[in-house]
């Protein structure tokens, strides 16, 4: 189908005025559609809305896939579809432990894609490099009520990241006497810390 024939499905079967130059501009990912307008794109393309959406990241954008609507999954979760929505809008969760449980079952979310769903990745990341470079069991707490994940595997995954991370600076002081390196590994190692978390958590 051409631009104009997307657009022209818009107009007459959901009674949308889209220029055929927004649908261009979607395709090339310079312009998203709306909630509206991504079902009714799905309809006009003879899909579901998670075949338009390459990798689900936002809450709005697992809902959409989920074909669920506001104030279907607000209800599951257990809270007004309108501190649902302000929430989704703004990128940040703020539910309590039994709603974040419950938005991960209606959505099928990992762990992974929950913290990321949530805005949680800042955070999470911010608290596993303090863990990595000081005591680590400071931010076993902490990082518990952020992950949901039983305490015993982030003892474990932060554990080994503050392993790692020292190993890695030690051998670095080692070379640094020979000229052999600047720190960039460290660094390195630091700035992919969330990759190292999840690794050593698993599946």
């Amino acid at each position: 189908m051409a631009p104009d024939h997307v657009a022209y499905g818009l107009r007459a079967q959901y009674g949308l005025f889209v220029a055929p130059e927004t649908v261009v501009a979607w395709e090339r990912g310079r312009a998203i559609p709306n909630e509206q307008e991504l079902t009714a794109l799905a309809g006009v393309l003879w899909c579901s809305p998670v075949d338009l959406i390459a990798a689900p990241a936002s809450l709005r954008e697992h809902r959409v896939a989920r074909g669920l609507a506001v104030e279907d999954l607000a209800r599951r979760v257990g809270m007004s579809a309108s501190a649902y929505q302000r929430m989704e809008d703004e990128g940040g969760w703020r539910g309590n432990e039994r709603q974040t449980a419950a938005l991960a079952e209606a959505l099928g979310l990992t762990p992974r894609t929950l913290i990321t769903a949530t805005g949680g990745d800042g955070p999470l990341a911010e608290l596993l490099r303090s863990a990595a470079t000081t005591r680590w069991q400071a931010y076993v707490k902490p990082i518990v009520k952020l992950v949901p994940l039983p305490k015993r595997i982030v003892e474990s995954a932060l554990q080994q990241l503050h392993t790692d991370y020292h190993a890695q600076m030690t051998a670095i002081s080692s070379w640094g006497a020979s000229g052999w390196s600047t720190g960039d590994e460290g660094r390195a190692y630091l700035d992919e810390i969330t990759d190292h978390f999840w690794a050593e958590v698993g599946p």
